[in-house]
């Protein structure tokens, strides 16, 4: 038996070497630009075509949260406080409501951290309903629409149903109040209650800077075939098992823990980005939530990302290829990861690679400080550029009303 499972693990390690070669022999080549209109809307310029009106709140529903805790700044649901701070100074911005196409509201809901440094969303639907109040009284522009002119930046795990477990997720559904707003958010599932038509979804946060400062040399060959760290188990929330990552990460650990194609681990080196940057393949597995801040990371370091989360719906999805640039793998699938990823062509691989080095790609995923173009808040821009004009539709007729104020979990009705 013994003698079946090296002879086997000879024949993939056959195939790492040699496509280790090729991809080595390839790490330089020329980048390839997205074909089509995908490339032309991944470059566009959303100046000019859009105005965003940012409603000024008390600060104690953006700024003296952050001064509470400064940890927010880094966590992977920083996109809300980026976003902010972006659009304050963007030259889409309008001080003049009466011409603006969009409006925006700055609410940092997943800025109430655990001493571990997750957010917890349990305040989060008061907080905004307590903000969508104040707007809907002090300005006459949320009235006229019940929101379809106004966006959010909702970051949480299942977005604006405001729960970290799916379940929980699932039994609250989207908050009543932003069932006509645009959602920008970093979950994304096809058919789940937790994503509605229209949502614009995002890449998580993770801090441009300090990838930049573990960059390595462009000719450091790729010598990892497969790289992952991370959490397979979550015995604390999950002691029985199963339920987190739905089990494929489980899968993961279970079938490849003593495969030497597979550098996997629990732990977290300083090494990490750099790892990255000499894997072929980082695998981006679901967790609680379908995304992660290492499909981020894949794409800024050239590793193709290996995703593994059923429906997923990725980044931008209008502007960059995902099916060209990653793998997708069925979550039923993972047991047979180690053949699917040998088994693809090295022409291919080199190709992905090519896509994953064009500068736009990476830039897409990224909030940078101070704002490029091309960058996530710029992508934003043209997700809600592309939805104008608002249709007539959208505005209500005097004293209609179409959303239920006192809909919800009886403590999401309480005075935040």
């Amino acid at each position: 038996m013994n003698i079946c499972k090296w002879a086997f693990f000879g024949v993939l390690c056959s195939a790492f070497f040699l496509t280790i070669g090729a991809v080595e022999h390839g790490r330089n080549q020329p980048t390839e630009r997205i074909s089509g209109s995908a490339g032309d809307v991944l470059e566009d310029d959303p100046v000019g075509r859009l105005k965003v009106f940012v409603y000024e709140l008390p600060s104690k529903y953006n700024k003296k949260i952050l001064q509470k805790d400064p940890r927010c700044l880094t966590h992977m649901f920083a996109a809300e406080i980026f976003m902010h701070r972006f659009l304050l100074s963007s030259p889409v911005r309008t001080l003049n409501p009466e011409e603006a196409d969009w409006f925006y509201t700055p609410v940092y809901t997943t800025c109430d951290l655990t001493p571990n440094g997750l957010p917890l969303p349990f305040k989060s639907p008061r907080m905004m309903r307590s903000a969508i109040q104040l707007i809907s009284s002090n300005w006459p522009y949320w009235n006229r629409t019940e929101g379809a002119d106004h966006f959010f930046v909702v970051p949480h795990d299942f977005g604006a149903c405001f729960h970290y477990q799916e379940e929980k997720a699932i039994e609250r559904g989207i908050l009543q109040l932003l069932q006509r707003a645009t959602l920008v958010q970093t979950f994304g599932q096809r058919n789940h209650v937790c994503l509605k038509e229209g949502s614009i979804t995002i890449p998580p946060y993770a801090p441009p800077q300090k990838m930049q400062t573990h960059l390595i040399p462009e000719k450091t060959p790729r010598s990892i075939f497969v790289y992952f760290r991370g959490l397979f188990y979550d015995v604390g929330n999950d002691p029985e098992g199963g339920y987190y990552a739905r089990g494929a990460r489980a899968a993961v650990w279970e079938n490849f823990k003593d495969n030497p194609l597979f550098d996997i681990s629990t732990e977290h080196p300083t090494t990490y980005y750099e790892d990255m940057q000499r894997a072929v393949f980082c695998l981006c597995p679901l967790g609680w939530a379908p995304w992660s801040p290492r499909l981020v990371e894949a794409v800024i370091f050239g590793c193709i990302p290996v995703i593994i989360a059923d429906d997923i719906v990725l980044p931008f999805a209008d502007a960059i290829p995902w099916e060209e640039i990653g793998v997708f793998i069925d979550e039923k699938d993972v047991p047979n990861l180690d053949t699917i990823l040998t088994s693809i062509p090295i022409d291919l691989i080199l190709r992905k690679q090519r896509l994953l080095a064009n500068p736009s790609m990476k830039q897409a995923m990224l909030f940078p400080q101070p704002a490029q173009p091309g960058d996530t808040f710029h992508q934003v821009l043209n997700g809600l550029a592309r939805k104008l004009p608002h249709d007539r539709s959208i505005y209500l007729k005097p004293g209609e009303k179409i959303l239920n104020w006192t809909a919800g979990p009886v403590g999401d009705l309480k005075p935040w």
